[in-house]
């Protein structure tokens, strides 16, 4: 079981302990209420208290970058969306295997799921790729309890005391974990080349990928899903849990594998997938990143950028 380093994490500082005990206070407390109601009243609280404080204002930028002549009425509606499934999303994370349970049954659909269980008896290694889209922890916690060996790469937050509080959460949800970085690189590897599925997210600004497009426009994204894939022969399966119009459940669709070809051309076709389900549904991606930024192909920003990040 991988977990980050304590002598790569931040030292915890006073303000790392305000904000990690702040947050703490309030999943407790909506921990407090039934599963089938925390994860509404968690939506509303985003929507109502988290929205205009902290979220709507990226949403609304990156929704004018991407689309410039939307209306001021769907950019509302979209940023009402975003901020509820947020909000829903946090909270069904930090009910750990609460939540593990209530996806355990859900039927995974799609033209991948047969390649998957292909791989999974012959001991082929799988990427699975997704996006910070509708709930992501659905399909690794319905994936892993069907059976399959489904590790994660997540990001170590900057503050160790909720990190180390998100790791524990999420290792209840499934397991293993390996955090983004060297030193969980040789872990991470070391399950993929035993025939492990590895999820992980595509949709990150990374400063030393490719410019691809994104709906639309060039964003500095990550190419390594599309080269580890093919040094491992592994297969790279697009898959997504959407949330459905309970606000509680999901749909996992799982797409048919990217041919290997070149990491360029199957890491557009990665963007090309996760650009469909975000037009298909805008208010269930997190429009919370700075995913196009520095993205004007000025290759001395590019140096100055990947230094800085």
């Amino acid at each position: 079981m991988a977990r980050p380093t304590t002598d790569t994490q931040p030292r915890l500082s006073l303000r790392h302990w305000i904000e990690d005990r702040a947050s703490a206070a309030v999943v407790g407390a909506v921990k407090l209420l039934p599963y089938e109601r925390r994860v509404p009243a968690m939506g509303w609280f985003a929507r109502t208290v988290l929205g205009p404080l902290a979220l709507n204002r990226r949403t609304r930028a990156n929704l004018k970058h991407v689309f410039p002549d939307m209306p001021q009425t769907e950019i509302r509606r979209i940023c009402c969306a975003v901020a509820d499934n947020f909000g829903r999303s946090l909270i069904e994370i930090n009910s750990g295997r609460a939540f593990a349970e209530r996806v355990k049954d859900l039927t995974p659909t799609g033209p991948g799921l047969m390649a998957l269980e292909q791989a999974h008896a012959e001991g082929r290694p799988v990427i699975l790729v997704s996006a910070h889209f509708g709930n992501y922890d659905a399909w690794r916690a319905n994936l892993s309890q069907r059976g399959f060996r489904v590790g994660g790469l997540y990001m170590p937050m900057t503050n160790p005391a909720t990190n180390r509080r998100y790791v524990a959460t999420i290792e209840s949800i499934a397991s293993p974990l390996f955090p983004r970085g060297s030193e969980g690189m040789a872990d991470m590897i070391r399950f993929l080349k035993s025939g492990g599925m590895l999820g992980l997210l595509g949709d990150h600004y990374m400063a030393n990928g490719e410019l691809v497009d994104f709906l639309g426009k060039p964003a500095w994204t990550a190419t390594s899903a599309a080269k580890m894939a093919m040094k491992y022969n592994a297969l790279l399966v697009p898959l997504y849990a959407t949330r459905t119009p309970d606000g509680l459940s999901f749909t996992i669709e799982i797409e048919a594998p990217i041919p290997h070809t070149d990491p360029l051309t199957m890491t557009k076709a990665l963007n090309d997938s996760a650009s469909a389900r975000v037009m298909a549904h805008p208010g269930q991606w997190f429009w919370l990143h700075r995913r196009w930024k520095r993205a004007d192909g000025n290759p001395r920003a590019q140096k100055r950028a990947a230094r800085s990040d």
